[in-house]
């Protein structure tokens, strides 16, 4: 598995309140979550998000509520990985849960600028960026994460007997 794309860079403590406010969680249309994603923190994200496109955030991405809105609204947006110093366990498992592809790597995160074309092996768990020239090591999915990704998420995975 493989990412490419551009980078829309965030700090830390990005909460799931910023991802998708608590003011659109009356529906569970995804493509209505994904046009108002990130918008208390980057008015204009979701009109400059393109499919394939990359967020980098600092610590503790995620933090806050455990609504699975916010990575829904993320994955629905177009967004194809988030990488992050460290990420909300919640959220990370809220992620996995529904094929969101997201990786810790520090050093990553703190180095990759916002517009930076970027490039993920899933697989090798490197992170480049084609931008600055720059590689990256993050820890690799295990194999039953990719399939669970690879599936579109949990549920999925489990109805394609991927997953017993």
């Amino acid at each position: 598995m493989q990412a490419r794309g551009f980078v829309h860079k965030y700090g830390d403590n990005v909460d799931t309140d910023v991802i998708i406010p608590a003011r659109y969680l009356n529906t569970s249309d995804v493509k209505e979550l994904a046009a108002h994603c990130m918008e208390d923190i980057d008015a204009k994200f979701s009109e400059n998000v393109r499919r394939g496109d990359i967020i980098v955030g600092g610590a503790n991405f995620g933090c806050g509520s455990s609504r699975e809105h916010a990575p829904a609204a993320i994955k629905e947006s177009g967004i194809a990985c988030v990488i992050a110093e460290t990420f909300a366990r919640i959220f990370y498992r809220n992620a996995i849960n529904i094929g969101l592809p997201i990786l810790e790597c520090p050093a990553a995160a703190r180095e990759i600028r916002k517009g930076d074309e970027v490039q993920i092996d899933f697989d090798a768990g490197t992170v480049t960026d084609l931008t600055a020239g720059k590689s990256y090591k993050a820890e690799p999915f295990p194999d039953f994460i990719k399939e669970i990704i690879k599936s579109g998420g949990l549920l999925k995975s489990i109805s394609k007997g991927i997953i017993p």
